[in-house]
């Protein structure tokens, strides 16, 4: 999967008025079918880490929808566990300095400005379509980073990278 058919599939399923993907949720499904995953639209394992983690504002959702993908990806690459743990960690911290560099912040409430844990909050954030323009170009971010790693001489550099 290229980088623009994550994106179209990322848009597809994050930017409709029944708001059934979250942002967590479509970075996990998205990044899950790039990585050729079974069951790939199973969004159940990322469905409360929506909105910094149940709407609380904490760690921005595309985030940790990408923590839980490559999760998955280092495991089914790596046999020795503990060695997997530590790859999928090294590359969820280099995303993070990635994001903090262009966005200034890593919580949903700081990114977005509202509470949206809150019913006013809420509110505010779906009728201002926030999630349409500030959402969407971070879950885009985070695909652009990390789709590529679908490639196996991508991987394999990524880790060397990471080891050195």
């Amino acid at each position: 999967m290229v980088k623009e058919e994550a994106i179209r599939l990322a848009r597809s399923y994050f930017l409709t008025e029944d708001n059934v993907y979250g942002c967590t949720e479509t970075t996990f499904i998205v990044l899950q079918s790039a990585y050729g995953f079974a069951n790939a639209t199973d969004s159940s394992p990322a469905m409360a880490l929506n909105g910094g983690v149940a709407w609380s504002g904490g760690t921005c959702g595309a985030i940790t929808g990408a923590a839980l993908a490559v999760g998955r990806l280092a495991a089914d690459r790596i046999t020795d566990h503990k060695a997997a743990k530590s790859i999928a960690r090294a590359i969820i911290m280099r995303l993070i300095d990635d994001f903090r560099a262009a966005f200034s912040c890593l919580e949903c409430r700081c990114l977005i400005g509202l509470d949206i844990s809150t019913e006013e909050g809420h509110a505010a954030f779906i009728n201002g379509k926030l999630w349409h323009t500030v959402c969407m170009g971070q879950i885009e971010f985070v695909l652009n980073k990390l789709v590529v790693l679908q490639d196996e001489d991508v991987w394999r550099d990524t880790i060397r990278q990471i080891q050195s």
